[in-house]
């Protein structure tokens, strides 16, 4: 019990660090905002994975949103989220959700839950189901940030999403499967990436695949993080108010140019697979080509280079 409270007060200190770190870079940053050549710039890392804490406070404050309303799914225990720190320095309506057992129990060791207005919901998402979880808990109108991160079948959940499903969206990609190919893993319930491979390197869709299916729903694509795995939408109704360049979306070589070795052997060790290696892992891995308008399975040696 004493290590457990040693432990929980360690991380509640270093939480505060953090909160007093970000609070200190975005009294200045935001005053470069309007200057900003490209998305990267905006980057900034306090409780996100990587930068998306600072670019996610860029988008929400050249679209003048101060009080977002979100959704995010693919949360872990909240300690580290796209979200996590809208729910500590911002006022929020929010509804996180993940598959995790005792969900709740596990994000509220991170967070204090008085302090905001966020749903933490326990539940396997997927395309059948998405449209009626976020009609169930009203989060299926005027949404301002919609992020999704679950190692899977990410495309065919926005596929079920409505037109103009909210304002920022952050979408998880595969890098794995470089910048021409629209490609997918298939609509697998309870789809598990180790299972599907045990490398964990065929998962999601490609860049090309998001921004496609993104198109469809009037998003435009204003780039990723610098690490290469979180891609970035503004409606177009919004895109507007931003002022980085827009990339050019027939061209997005340098955004899956990503050098993060996260493969794992059959024994689920990692063993740090360099990029020109991992095609070759996967290269019997079935996934779905959507380069032809029609959904066809495919394996990836057969549609994607080196």
């Amino acid at each position: 019990m004493l290590n457990f409270l040693k432990r929980l007060f360690k991380r509640q200190n270093q939480d505060g660090l953090k909160l007093q770190a970000a609070y200190s870079h975005f009294f200045m940053a935001r005053k470069q905002y309007d200057n900003l050549k490209n998305l990267s710039e905006a980057e900034y890392k306090a409780f996100s994975q990587n930068g998306e804490d600072g670019i996610i406070d860029y988008l929400l404050n050249q679209l003048n949103i101060h009080e977002p309303k979100f959704v995010e799914i693919g949360i872990g225990d909240y300690r580290e989220s796209n979200t996590r720190l809208l729910f500590e320095i911002r006022n929020v309506n929010g509804l996180v959700i993940d598959a995790i057992d005792d969900l709740k129990n596990k994000v509220l060791k991170n967070i204090k839950l008085w302090r905001n207005n966020l749903t933490v919901l326990e539940k396997k998402v997927d395309s059948s189901n998405i449209n009626e979880i976020l009609k169930l808990k009203n989060f299926n109108e005027n949404l301002d940030l919609f992020s999704l991160d679950i190692d899977g079948i990410d495309y065919w959940i926005i596929k079920e999403l409505p037109e103009n499903f909210a304002k920022i969206a952050v979408i998880e990609f595969n890098p794995n499967f470089g910048s021409s190919a629209k490609v997918t893993v298939p609509n697998i319930n309870e789809f598990d990436r180790t299972a599907y491979h045990y490398s964990n390197l065929c998962f999601g869709a490609s860049l090309a695949a998001i921004i496609h299916i993104m198109h469809s729903k009037n998003f435009i694509f204003i780039g990723t993080n610098q690490f290469r795995c979180n891609a970035f939408f503004v409606n177009k109704d919004y895109i507007e108010m931003i002022k980085v360049e827009i990339p050019n979306q027939n061209n997005i070589d340098e955004f899956v140019n990503s050098y993060f070795r996260e493969s794992r052997d059959e024994q689920g060790n990692l063993n740090y697979l360099n990029k020109k290696d991992v095609l070759e892992k996967i290269k019997d891995c079935e996934v779905i080509d959507l380069n032809s308008g029609i959904e066809k399975k495919i394996k990836i040696k057969d549609i994607v280079s080196h």
